[in-house]
């Protein structure tokens, strides 16, 4: 694929989504201020040694403002669609990473503010959480392949390559799989998680429309997808 032009659009959505999450940053750093001042949310019930401070509220963000949000999306019939730009890319890569649409970046970052709300994290800890954020998910939306057992020993702690491009895969039930952000343990938890031992040779990116590889690359299709009918194949997510 010519990888110049299907990371336009790609790069395009990376913008917004930055320009989304710095609309709401004062919100977070308000809301991660007065969560210290006032030792309020989960982080605080009892007292926790530093590292377990961090891992604990690294983990709650993850959850609520990944993982849950992300689980969501894939069940809520009008937020899917707004989704479903991120998975119509048919060439996952790095820049797959935030291919979102406008109004899906301002559900996740509703959802961010949410989690600081419910753990109470400093704001240290979410600037550090959302640097993790970008390169993990860069690193499990990569078009590369890992040695199958070095994946699989990965997928136990982080999301892996592998375990992500199942997620992608334009069919259901695999595409409501695997909703990880950085750690996998929570698809594993909740029972969310697949596992294929070749997904380069037994998955298919993309979604289950009528969308071509063209009109997948075309900026203005994308933000219009949401407000859009479409007729997904039969026995595609929403089909009647």
């Amino acid at each position: 694929y010519q990888k110049f032009r299907h990371a336009l659009p790609n790069l395009f959505f990376t913008i917004t989504t930055v320009v989304v999450n710095l609309l709401f940053a004062f919100m977070i750093v308000r809301a991660a201020d007065n969560a210290v001042v006032h030792q309020r949310g989960l982080l605080y019930l009892v007292h926790l040694p530093f590292w377990l401070f961090t891992l604990v509220g690294l983990m709650l963000l993850d959850l609520i403002g990944a993982w849950l949000i992300h689980l969501v999306e894939h069940k809520v019939k009008w937020m899917w669609k707004f989704h479903v730009v991120h998975h119509s890319d048919r060439f996952v890569d790095t820049t797959t990473a935030n291919r979102h649409h406008p109004v899906e970046s301002m559900f996740r970052a509703v959802f961010t503010l949410l989690a600081v709300l419910v753990a109470g994290t400093p704001i240290w800890l979410v600037m550090l959480y959302q640097s993790l954020s970008v390169v993990l998910s860069q690193f499990n939306h990569a078009n590369i392949t890992l040695p199958a057992w070095l994946d699989k020993s990965i997928s136990w702690l982080i999301v892996s390559p592998n375990m992500h491009k199942v997620h992608h895969h334009y069919l259901q039930p695999l595409t409501d799989t695997n909703y990880g952000n950085i750690f996998a343990l929570w698809d594993r938890f909740f029972g969310t998680f697949a596992f294929i031992r070749d997904p380069k040779q037994e998955l298919e990116y993309g979604i289950d429309l009528l969308m071509d590889e063209k009109e997948s690359q075309q900026i203005d299709r994308l933000l219009a997808m949401p407000f859009k009918r479409y007729q997904p194949l039969k026995g595609s997510k929403f089909s009647e």
